[in-house]
């Protein structure tokens, strides 16, 4: 067993785990965090995409030892108490999801997309998006749904 101290949605955690555990099985199995969905275990479909340190990365593609020290944000991090976040909101809004598996790791990617880029077009925003696969929408509400979000401001000192 190896000891980790991480910070994961504002609150410190510290805890003893298999050095092989990854982070996804890690926020979901001892944290209860299962917002962050496992999709396909190949880090190909990012429906696990959380924050590491304010970088969107795929949890299944990281050893929780790797996140020692780190600050994670998963997508129940980002609502500020009842308040939705923006992007969160404006998926709603624009109906951004069909069956919602995909929708937290897309929400999660569109938090980091917007952050580094504000005022993305739709070319960047499918580009930003590449890495996250929906099988039940064909994106345009998505795109949709990161544009609103744009237009609302939700990159410009959005915190995640």
């Amino acid at each position: 067993m190896t000891r980790i101290n991480l910070t994961v949605d504002g609150a410190r955690v510290a805890d003893d785990v298999e050095p092989r555990m990854l982070l996804v099985q890690y926020l979901r199995e001892r944290l209860g965090k299962t917002g962050t969905v496992i999709g396909c275990d190949t880090s190909n479909c990012g429906a696990c995409t959380v924050h590491l340190d304010g970088t969107s990365v795929k949890s299944c593609n990281v050893l929780a030892v790797q996140a020692d020290g780190a600050e994670v944000t998963t997508i129940e991090g980002l609502a500020d108490g009842e308040e939705l976040h923006p992007v969160q909101e404006a998926f709603r809004e624009c109906h951004g999801l069909q069956c919602g598996f995909c929708t937290p790791g897309m929400i999660m990617q569109s938090v980091a997309l917007l952050e580094e880029n504000p005022q993305p077009s739709e070319e960047e925003i499918r580009l930003g998006l590449e890495g996250n696969l929906c099988r039940c929408t064909g994106y345009h509400n998505i795109v949709k749904a990161v544009q609103h979000a744009a237009g609302q401001g939700a990159g410009q000192g959005a915190t995640s």
